[in-house]
This record gives C-alpha cells, sequence and structure tokens, in this order.
C-alpha cells in the first residue's frame, strides 16, 4: 500500500460518486510567489465548486500522497521552500525519502489515477521543446497522455513549445487531441496556435462520452481538451512571438535546461509583458477549471465512468 491521504471533502465525493477534479501543484510551488499562489489556488478550487464539482489538489508532503489538500495545508504549500518538481521519474524517490514536490501534469494524471479521478484542469501541458532535434527535451507529459486514462483540460500547449513537433508526437502516441469550440489548437496565452486542431468537439458531454468509450474500447490513455483562453484575456500571437523569442535567446546563452528551462521563460516573459502573461495564465486556468467541472458532471453520469 502507498501512504496516500484523501482529503475529506473528497473522500465525500468519492463516496456519493460526485464529480471530481483534479488540480496540479507546481503551478502554486512554481508558478507565482506567496501570497498571489494561495489567492489563486483557493480561487481555482472555488469555481470547481461552483460549477458542480469537488476539487482535488495533489502534491507530495512528507512523503504522503495527498489527493486534495486541506486549506491548512495548500497554505503551507503555497508558503514551502524548495520544493521538488515531480513528474514520473521523480514521483516515487520523492515519496520513498519522505519529501515535498508538487506535481507536474504527468504525475498529477498518475496520482488522479491512483485515487479514482478521471478529469484534470492545468494551465497548458508540456510538449516538445524548440531545437529538440538536438535536445531531445520532449516534456513526459506526452507519454503519460498516453497511457494514463485521465481527460486533461488545458490551453493547448505552453506557447514557448515548438508545437508542430508537439501535435505531431501526440498523433504518435494516439492521444486525442479535441479543441473545445473552434477548430484552431489553441497556444495557451493566445486562442490560436495558427495551427488545425486534430480534432474538434463542442460540448462537455461529448467529450465525457469520448473517454468513456475510450475505456469501453480497451485504448489505454487519456484525452487533450485544448480549451482556447477567452477571447477578453488572451495575448495574440503576433505580439508574443518576439518575446518568446528573445527569451529563448536569453535562455540558450545562459545554458539553461532541463527542468529549468520552462521556469525561466516563463519568468522572463512575464517581465518582458510587464506582468500580462501571468494574468493570462490565471485567467486561463480558471477557464480549464471551470470546463473541467462540467466534463466530470457529465462523465459522473455514466456508469462506466
Amino acid at each position: 500500500m502507498i501512504n496516500m491521504k484523501i482529503a475529506s471533502e473528497v473522500a465525500e465525493a468519492k463516496s456519493k460518486n460526485t464529480p471530481i477534479v483534479a488540480l496540479e501543484s507546481t503551478i502554486i510551488t512554481h508558478g507565482m510567489p506567496y501570497p498571489q499562489n494561495l489567492e489563486v489556488a483557493r480561487t481555482v478550487e472555488a469555481d470547481i465548486r461552483a460549477a458542480g464539482a469537488t476539487p482535488a489538489t495533489i502534491a507530495i508532503m512528507d512523503g504522503t500522497l495527498h489527493i486534495g489538500l486541506e486549506d491548512a495545508q495548500l497554505e503551507a504549500l503555497a508558503q514551502a521552500q524548495n520544493v521538488a518538481k515531480l513528474s514520473r521519474a521523480d514521483l516515487a524517490i520523492c515519496m520513498a525519502r519522505g519529501g515535498t514536490g508538487a506535481t507536474t501534469v504527468a504525475a498529477t494524471m498518475i496520482a488522479a489515477h491512483l485515487a479514482g479521478i478521471s478529469v484534470f484542469a492545468t494551465g497548458g501541458i508540456g510538449g516538445v521543446h524548440k531545437g529538440a532535434e538536438h535536445s531531445f527535451d520532449i516534456s513526459a507529459d506526452l507519454a503519460e497522455l498516453a497511457q494514463t486514462p485521465v481527460t486533461v483540460v488545458a490551453a493547448g500547449a505552453k506557447a514557448i513549445l515548438d508545437i508542430p513537433k508537439t501535435l505531431e508526437v501526440l498523433e504518435t502516441y494516439g492521444v486525442p487531441v479535441i479543441a473545445y469550440g473552434q477548430d484552431d489548437f489553441p497556444a495557451f496565452w493566445s486562442r490560436s496556435s495558427g495551427l488545425a486542431a486534430p480534432l474538434r468537439l463542442d460540448s462537455p458531454a461529448d467529450i465525457a462520452a469520448a473517454q468513456v468509450m475510450r475505456a469501453k474500447l480497451g485504448l489505454p490513455g487519456g484525452q487533450l481538451v485544448a480549451n482556447p483562453i477567452p477571447q477578453t484575456d488572451e495575448i495574440a500571437a503576433e505580439t508574443l512571438g518576439p518575446i518568446i523569442a528573445q527569451a529563448q535567446s536569453e535562455a540558450d546563452a545562459q545554458g539553461i535546461s532541463g527542468k529549468a528551462v520552462t521556469p525561466f521563460l516563463l519568468a522572463r516573459i512575464f517581465e518582458l509583458t510587464d506582468g500580462q502573461s501571468l494574468e493570462a495564465n490565471i485567467a486561463l486556468v480558471r477557464n480549464n477549471a471551470r470546463l473541467a467541472a462540467a466534463i466530470a458532471l457529465e462523465m459522473s453520469k455514466s456508469p462506466a465512468s
């Protein structure tokens, strides 16, 4: 048995078979400073509750896998220092050593599936980094989507990535990439990446039915639901392009690689957009949480969910 603690609110939802939405914790520990990170975490959880579902923020604290955090735990995590950023490769080691870590998309999917949660809301997934033909820097999120049966609601892939290559890898892995309510694949802060999405669905019910059917067919893996940022909150792709290029050039010049790349790029883009990128990030996460709650509500109606 693993050392897993299910929060009281989540346990009650599970006992009643009411909808639950998993949330990652790296946005709290690595996404923004305290106390803004705590305020945003509480707001996103409140959005999910208002939409009729129960939030389950996932993290490792003192070696225990927490499925849902009580408010005091959420506050402690928001103020914690030197928290590990956990993916599939290091999740078990952190737990075995009694450490504290925040879960990325891949680790959150693993934990959600262990807890019987089928829907997860995040900001944007990881993917193929620019220059991957030389660095082979490809996020574990993509392989996780291919093997763990969780529907992930995101605003597409992070705009700092090589989105065409990311879509190609997802296609190779057989991951359904579904744009919600539009034909274009969104690019995190922007509603469109300029690329067509492989699939389109226009209702939470259809998205839920698709995941249920995958289970009936015995297909492994989940779905990526690409939910465009609200139009009033987006930053145009043509505005972001030169900014992302500058941040990437600085990262290359400083020899930044691996897990350090994304936090560096996001921090520089925040500076170069005078904070607009963070405001857009908050808006898209809340938008994703609301859609994920609607999908979870539909999935809870199915006996196969």
